[in-house]
């Protein structure tokens, strides 16, 4: 049995996938968003999702589920008040209300633990309903 990339207080590990996609969206801007899932047979977070540059942010939140929990990182892009190009990252903590007890604990003990393998978040949006990550809550995050 292997305990690589596990952590014994949640017991979920990350997948090296999962680490490097992100650093894609990070580093490469290759993505718009990366959503990911826990996947309990193999007891890690995995890929599920990846958003091409292209993607609205409106194609990112119809990609989340609308009863289940999932993480999510996405690259903001925006124009300052002196008109300058700026891009900032967001982790998405996404717990519908109406997702399973279950999912919402085993969610909400994995996050820190994957959220500290993620460089480079700059800011972290805990969600249950679509209007907690509204594009303006990410707007006023962001200035």
């Amino acid at each position: 049995m292997s305990f690589r990339g596990t952590n014994a207080s949640s017991g979920m590990g990350v997948a090296d996938h999962s680490k490097s996609t992100y650093l894609e969206l990070q580093r490469k801007k290759l993505y718009r968003y990366v959503i990911f899932k826990i996947d309990e047979k193999k007891n890690e977070v995995v890929v599920e999702k990846i958003g091409r540059p292209a993607e609205s942010y409106e194609d990112f939140t119809a990609s989340l589920p609308e009863n289940d929990c999932r993480y999510a990182v996405y690259d903001f892009d925006f124009v300052t008040s002196e008109n300058c190009q700026k891009s900032k990252i967001f982790f998405i903590a996404w717990s519908p209300s109406v997702s399973r007890i279950r999912a919402k604990m085993l969610y909400a003990t994995s996050k820190d633990r994957f959220r500290r393998e993620l460089q480079g978040i700059h800011y972290e949006i805990q969600a249950t309903d679509p209007t907690e990550m509204d594009l303006e809550v990410l707007r006023e995050r962001a200035h």
